[in-house]
This record gives structure tokens, C-alpha cells and sequence, in this order.
């Protein structure tokens, strides 16, 4: 399966931005998704994480209570909703597809990425 993030872009502190990605080529919907960001001289790090369905989703403390992970599997399509954006969120985001249906942390459970959309955050 190939993915296509997109939606970065720069917006202030406290602004939103909603990422999306989408899917072709392959199997989209029987799979959990995710979605890393990295800066540079970082490990890649895991920001929120859905089931196959949606019905089930996985956040790390980072972004809890700010993103919100979704998916339509109609359109072969993940989001990433981001809210009260924060200078320290400034990164490039990968979105990636799961080796299985339920939401994993751990980027090596994850065996097709996209190329990534810049994010910067300032003002």
C-alpha cells in the first residue's frame, strides 16, 4: 500500500491543523493506523494510533486531550485533527499502516509509511 500525508503547513501557537493520508494500492481498511512525527537528530515517536474500525485509538501523552486520530475507510483515509498546537510540535508527520488491526505504539509494528508532512509551529 502506498501512503500520501498531507495538511502541514506553519500555524501559530494555539492554532489547529488537521492532517490527512490516504491510501491506495492496497489493503486500507482491515488494518490499524498511525501516525509518528520526528525532528531532526530524534528517534521517530509515536503520536496516536486507531484500530481497523475506528472504534478504538491509542494517544501518547503528548498529544492527549489535544489530536484526535480518525479514519474513513471509505475513502482510504486517516486524520489527525490537531488542536492548541504548541511550538514543541513542530516536526515532520509520518503516517504509517499497522501490521495488525488493533492500534500498536511501537513504529516497528508498522510496514508501510508515507513520506511525511512538515508541521511548524511559531510564531
Amino acid at each position: 500500500v502506498q501512503l500520501q500525508a498531507f495538511g502541514g503547513g506553519l500555524v501559530q501557537p494555539g492554532g489547529s491543523l488537521r492532517l490527512s493520508c490516504q491510501a491506495s494500492g492496497g489493503t486500507f481498511s482491515g488494518y490499524g493506523m498511525g501516525w509518528f512525527r520526528q525532528t531532526p537528530g530524534k528517534e521517530r515517536e509515536f503520536v496516536a494510533a486507531i484500530n481497523w474500525s475506528g472504534g478504538s485509538t491509542s494517544y501518547a501523552d503528548a498529544g492527549k486531550g489535544r489530536f484526535t486520530i480518525s479514519r474513513d475507510n471509505a475513502k482510504n483515509t486517516v486524520y489527525l485533527q490537531m488542536n492548541s498546537l504548541k511550538p514543541e510540535d513542530t516536526a515532520v508527520y509520518y503516517c504509517a499502516r499497522s501490521l495488525v488491526a488493533v492500534p500498536q505504539q511501537v513504529a516497528g509494528l508498522y510496514n508501510s509509511w508515507g513520506q511525511g508532512t512538515h508541521v511548524t509551529v511559531s510564531s
